[in-house]
């Protein structure tokens, strides 16, 4: 298992004057702090067993999604509405939680999520606007 201390911190920004951060506590669980207003709001826990760094990003204002991948191997998500967290989603894989997976956004129709294969290939799932699409390997 991961050594908890190694993980990272994720950013991102969905708009002016915002930023938002996720990271791990000790016991594995996701925490997020949003600064907005000129100041940080108190870190508020996400819940899950991360293994891995977050990964995050937003695809329209006030819209944001979190990765990470849990001890399991699979990759897990929560995403923020513009009023509240949905419940975490396993998106499935067979992931090294050693790795961070990365996200991506081209618009409000579409997120892109990439993570490292226990086979050492790199993967790919994206939303299409409707469904997430089956995980591809790539070339890498």
């Amino acid at each position: 298992m991961t050594d908890i201390r190694s993980r990272g911190t994720a950013a991102v920004s969905w708009g002016p004057d915002r930023i938002d951060l996720f990271w791990a506590d000790f016991d594995g669980a996701l925490l997020h702090q949003a600064y907005r207003d000129g100041a940080w709001a108190e870190a508020e826990s996400l819940g899950g067993t991360i293994a891995s760094t977050p990964a995050v990003t937003a695809w329209a204002e006030d819209r944001m999604e979190v990765f990470a991948i849990m001890p399991d191997g699979e990759l897990w998500d929560r995403y923020w509405d513009g009023a509240s967290w949905h419940p975490w989603e396993s998106l499935g894989g067979a992931l090294d939680p050693s790795e961070a997976p990365a996200a991506s956004s081209w618009g409000p129709d579409r997120l892109d999520v990439f993570a490292r294969g226990r086979d050492g290939r790199t993967w790919h799932r994206w939303w299409d606007g409707t469904r997430w699409v089956p995980w591809e390997q790539l070339d890498h």
